[in-house]
């Protein structure tokens, strides 16, 4: 018997190995095998008779049995041809490590249909006590399946789960032994309810138990590393082919998901419920926030809050390379993809990131005629010492926790949790929970519209849902902007999620974004870098199936980088196209990586 093995390598194909007499093998089961004078574990994925005499036999089993049914194999190699990874790189970052004591995973299950009235599998939940709902459904379920975002998530979700039953956890959070035994325990039928990250998707469950996600729309649900693919798609395929119901939830889901749910593309959508909402003030700053970063009204809404004894967090965007009209707002934008052109200081250049169009620097606004273009913003500095000096006796903490680490973090963290006022980046909104806040106020979030992304509004308008939920009922909401009329702030102040899906939607479909049609970046670095990427460029550019922009140098030429644009067919047709290119290589000639359906937008 000749077993095909695929390991954690950049390699397509599997290695085929000889079976020792004796040993009992099953496709989907892990094995210890040598390559390249290593002991390496790798992945079963077909047995089959042939001449093995000149094959390495196998070292022997990694775990007593299978992990991977046959079905499962099949998603695996589903998750691994939509990221073009390898399957051997998609079982090592969605399974347990191998344990001892065995996994009970394998085997062929039969998943028959739940009861439905067949609709779509997927439903997402949105608005108020959607997470409550969850929580019902997952209690009522024989089994359930909660992916989360991150392991902080994992953690609260565990005690709020725990209340209803027990439950394991399947995340990096707890040791590699307790995750082998928690998988068995699942896939038995011992265990009612998993909660984990991205690595328990493939986590077996008994018939009719259900699939979750929480907020959906939380970009950590596709971290670097392959399989780059979001877990949105995973869980949605995988009930899709074992005929399960899959729950999602999100304050604000990805566009997307709403086009599907709104389009009847898989998933349906209960009606938003509308819940306690913050009074809602947009300030229009344009031509005035030059010395001061709060206006009167922000200001006097601090002085409101603190008197009544209730906390204030005050967000600060970082700034963006862009340039915008300090007297209407108007961001300059390429006439091509309408996205933010990057300004190099340096250079004295704007420059498309998709389509690589450079243009000089401009004197004056093209929507009102202003003389003031520039890239100006507030730090985080700046603004805490306007609120030290205007508040001299509250108690104020800065928290950036893009830029704090270690003993430094938790220092800041500390002082944010007894402080009055918590000036921060959009990160700090995970200090607060529900209902917490007296005042969430913006200074500046027009910075986040500056970013060279398509995806910019959509940013920005889940940061200021964020906020206002925590905020609640009896609060305030204010937001200085220099777009005080952008249709993301009046669905915020209107409590409307339809108000800002709608023109998103319009925007995406006249100019080819997702989810009308699907993109992919890909990198190049080290080595010959730019005869590579023309190499490259002029290979994808031979398909008439794909949407090829010219390849833009990054980081002072050391990489190059190539979007491309597709149908719903993206993964195959750029496999196809590239590959003289996917092959080992020497060194010299650079390293390509691909990513589709990139969440995270190079800035």
């Amino acid at each position: 018997m000749i077993a095909d093995v695929a390991f954690d390598v950049p390699v397509d194909h599997p290695f085929s190995y000889r079976v020792p007499p004796g040993l009992a093998l099953a496709r989907g089961q892990r094995v210890r095998a040598p390559l390249k004078g290593a002991r390496r574990v790798g992945m079963v994925v077909n047995l089959r008779e042939g001449d093995e005499s000149a094959l390495k036999p196998l070292l022997g089993p990694a775990e007593p049995g299978p992990v991977l049914s046959p079905s499962q194999l099949e998603l695996v190699a589903w998750i691994a041809r939509q990221s073009l990874s390898t399957v051997g790189s998609t079982c090592a970052a969605l399974l347990p490590p191998p344990s001892e004591l065995g996994i009970a995973g394998g085997g062929e299950r039969r998943t028959p249909a739940p009861d439905t009235d067949g609709g779509a599998p997927g439903e997402l939940l949105v608005g108020a006590g959607r997470e409550r709902r969850l929580l019902e459904r997952v209690a009522e379920a024989p089994g359930a399946l909660v992916i989360v975002s991150d392991i902080e998530t994992a953690a609260r979700w565990a005690q709020r789960l725990a209340r209803r039953g027990p439950i394991v956890r399947l995340d990096s959070g707890v040791d590699e032994a307790a995750r082998a035994q928690a998988w068995a325990r699942v896939g038995d039928g011992r265990a009612r309810v998993a909660i984990g990250t991205r690595s328990a998707l493939l986590t077996p469950l008994p018939p009719a138990a259900l699939l979750a996600l929480v907020d959906e729309h939380e970009a950590a649900h596709k971290p670097p590393g392959a399989p780059r693919i979001h877990a949105r798609e995973v869980m949605l395929e995988r009930a899709r082919r074992e005929r399960r119901p899959v729950l999602l939830t999100a304050a604000t889901p990805s566009v997307e998901l709403w086009w599907r749910a709104t389009d009847r593309a898989g998933v349906a959508m209960t009606p938003p419920a509308p819940g306690p909402w913050p009074a809602v003030t947009v300030t229009d700053t344009r031509g005035i926030l030059r010395r001061e970063p709060l206006t009167p009204p922000l200001a006097r809404a601090v002085r409101e809050t603190l008197g009544a004894g209730r906390r204030v967090l005050l967000v600060v965007s970082r700034l963006a390379s862009s340039l915008a009209c300090d007297e209407c707002g108007e961001i300059v934008r390429c006439p091509e993809c309408a996205l933010a052109l990057t300004y190099t200081r340096a250079g004295a250049t704007l420059t498309c990131r998709l389509c690589g169009t450079g243009v000089p620097p401009r004197d004056t606004c093209e929507h009102c005629g202003g003389r003031r273009l520039s890239p100006f913003g507030w730090g985080l500095e700046r603004v805490e010492h306007a609120v030290r000096r205007r508040f001299p006796k509250a108690r104020v903490a800065r928290w950036d926790p893009e830029a704090s680490r270690g003993a430094k973090g938790e220092a800041q963290r500390a002082a944010a949790a007894g402080a009055e006022i918590v000036i921060g980046t959009r990160g700090a909104l995970r200090l607060f929970g529900p209902a917490s806040l007296g005042l969430a106020g913006f200074v500046s979030p027009d910075q986040l519209l500056r970013i060279p992304d398509f995806r910019a509004g959509e940013r920005m308008f889940a940061l200021l849902w964020a906020a206002a939920e925590r905020v609640g009922g009896h609060g305030a909401l204010v937001i200085q902007s220099l777009n005080p009329t952008h249709y993301a702030l009046e669905a915020v102040a209107r409590q409307e999620l339809a108000a800002f899906y709608r023109p998103e939607v319009k925007f995406r479909a006249e100019l080819g974004y997702p989810p009308f049609r699907r993109l992919a970046l890909i990198s190049l670095s080290g080595g010959e870098t730019r005869r590579l990427a023309d190499e490259v460029a002029a290979a994808l550019r031979a398909s008439p199936r794909l949407v090829v922009y010219p390849p833009v140098a990054e980081r002072r030429e050391r990489t190059r980088r190539i979007v491309v644009k597709g149908d719903a067919e993206l993964p195959s047709v750029l496999a196809a196209a590239l590959e003289d290119f996917r092959g080992p290589r020497p060194r010299s000639r650079g390293i390509m990586d691909v990513e589709v359906d990139p969440v995270e937008w190079p800035s």
